[in-house]
């Protein structure tokens, strides 16, 4: 199945991801979120994203994380929340990651970039995307609406993408339970696409038991999904690309707060903030 019958909504949706992620990314890659996390006293890298990622649902039970993020283990949220929000209010860390994720671009992108008319702009149209979608069936991203919008540009920018972030996920979670492959699975299937072989070795997988992942695999041979090999069939193939093509098509509803000059003027001043991250591998 080609991205030829692609709505051109899709097509930008699709972009504006290619766009965007690599500004999330600092969250997760640079330093100086984990730092500013760890200075409030969370234990390790999973207790700091756990508990700021997490914490614009408010104090919820592990097993709503759980839910909500969708493609971790069983237990894995349990062993973080709600111990990491006891001594650390939630809101502290949501923060701590908005300050270290905005320090990171500030760093990775420079002065000059980091204070020019162009990013002000990337970040006034990406709030207005990222503030214009309906909330429905979308609990992360319902979440993060809840939260002040940064006055601070850079960080505008960084808490409107990572809004967008999360709509974009949770249809990707929708169609992900619309095809009935749970979380695991779907790791499966992007190491696969990546070309990861055996798939069991993908870092965010290869940690969980070994028969846990012999259970998942068999499940996807039983449907067709991949070979005795532990490879794609072509219906795993197609199985995968159509959950990407609806992924794109769910996540086209904030972009239609723009018009297309509107558009065409986000691209243009992201690519160059992106192509810079892009190179520093958003470190």
């Amino acid at each position: 199945m080609g991205n030829t019958r692609l709505h051109p909504m899709a097509h930008i949706a699709r972009r504006m991801f290619e766009l965007l992620e690599p500004i999330c990314l600092v969250t997760y890659l640079a330093d100086e979120c984990h730092e500013e996390l760890a200075a409030l006293g969370h234990r390790g890298y999973w207790d700091g994203y756990f508990a700021s990622r997490a914490a614009p649902l408010g104090r919820v039970p592990a097993s709503v994380v759980h839910a909500a993020f969708y493609n971790f283990a069983d237990g894995e949220a349990a062993r973080h929340i709600p111990r990491a929000w006891e001594t650390i209010p939630p809101e502290a860390s949501l923060a701590a990651r908005q300050r270290g994720s905005a320090a990171s671009l500030r760093r990775i992108l420079g002065a000059e970039t980091a204070d020019s008319p162009g990013l002000v702009r990337a970040a006034d149209l990406t709030t207005k995307a990222a503030t214009s979608a309906p909330t429905e069936g979308r609990v992360m991203y319902a979440g993060m609406r809840t939260l002040e919008i940064p006055g601070d540009p850079v960080a505008r920018l960084w808490h409107s993408a990572t809004m967008l972030r999360e709509h974009r996920g949770d249809g990707h979670i929708a169609a992900l339970v619309g095809a009935r492959i749970g979380g695991t699975e779907a790791h499966v299937l992007s190491a696969l696409e990546q070309g990861i072989h055996p798939p069991e070795s993908f870092g965010r997988i290869h940690h969980l038991p070994k028969e846990r992942l012999a259970a998942v695999m068999d499940g996807l041979r039983e449907r067709g999904l991949v070979d005795s090999d532990g490879h794609f069939t072509d219906a795993g193939r197609a199985a995968r690309q159509r959950i990407e093509t609806l992924t794109d098509e769910l996540a086209t509803p904030p972009y239609a707060a723009l018009s297309p000059a509107e558009l065409d003027e986000l691209i243009t001043e992201l690519e160059p903030i992106t192509a810079t991250l892009v190179a520093a591998g958003s470190r």
